[in-house]
């Protein structure tokens, strides 16, 4: 008989190693869906809705292959709260069943998460931004550290580095990974620029390729090099020490008659309601 839960190859550790670690509660059996509960350590958010449906279809024609793993919840002694495989019970109840196969565990949060994060990664199921948020919550709740995941998932120490440097992107950017209107081969170029979110409405508006993009951004890279080389030294330093010290970029333009402009530039809209601030306080 084939195992369900055979590691896929290239993955650190499958779910069969997993459910090896853990001590089972009960083998297979029928649970009333009703008393199942998505797992709070699901790193998975948003459900494309047309693999949902097509898996409802087939399970309305051969039911659930692959049995849904869960734990007796802590908090309801009644429920039980599942650790992977909560897509198959949500096609479950599109299907109309009242009753899903489950294997019972026993497992702590730690290893609920791994379970969800294993699951979701062999499946491909995550978003880049679900992904990385998984292997952070490893690294923040659990003590983990990037080589500890890299081991732990199967994927290189650069992959896990470059998902989580996602995480530093605008909000804005964010969501447009989320939304898979830019890919993660865009979405790394763009990590670490000021101008990012300006950059990423560029390269959908004009359906640059992850090379192309490189270019755009080698190019403007260059040009703000060439710009600092001919700026006065001290206007540099002037920019350098400002910005640091409010914790806003800020850019001067000095003219030869030493007139000129300050630009301050905000991200958020505290931060100019903090800038309006001291400034009405002390002038």
């Amino acid at each position: 008989m084939i195992n369900p839960f055979k590691s896929k190859k290239g993955l650190g550790r499958g779910l069969s190693s997993l459910i090896g670690d853990s001590e089972k509660v009960e083998g297979k059996k029928n649970i009333s869906i009703s008393s199942l509960i998505r797992n709070k350590y699901q790193p998975r958010k948003k459900f494309d809705e047309v693999s949902l449906e097509e898996l409802t279809n087939s399970i309305r024609e051969r039911g659930i292959i692959q049995p849904i793993i869960a734990r007796p919840s802590s908090d309801d002694k009644d429920k039980y709260e599942i650790i992977a495989g909560e897509r198959r019970w949500q096609a479950a109840q599109y299907a109309g069943l009242h009753e899903v196969p489950v294997i019972l565990i026993n497992v702590d949060n730690l290893k609920s998460l791994e379970f969800a994060i294993v699951e979701n990664v062999q499946r491909k199921d995550l978003n880049p931004i679900e992904e990385a948020e998984g292997y952070k919550r490893l690294i923040d709740e659990f003590g983990y550290d990037q080589d500890r995941v890299s081991k732990f998932i199967g994927k290189s120490r650069t992959h896990i580095s470059n998902c989580l440097r996602l995480l530093s992107l605008p909000h804005e950017v964010i969501g447009l990974i989320v939304e898979e209107k830019l890919s993660q081969g865009h979405a790394k170029i763009l990590v670490g620029l000021d101008n990012a979110l300006i950059l990423a409405k560029r390269i959908i508006s004009k359906k640059l390729s992850v090379r192309q993009a490189e270019n755009l951004v080698r190019m403007i890279k260059a040009s703000s090099t060439n710009l600092k080389r001919g700026k006065d030294p001290n206007i540099i330093s002037i920019e350098e020490e400002l910005t640091n010290k409010i914790g806003m970029r800020v850019f001067v333009r000095n003219k030869k008659n030493n007139s000129g402009t300050m630009i301050l530039e905000y991200k958020a809209a505290d931060q100019l309601d903090r800038l309006v601030e001291i400034i009405k306080q002390n002038y």
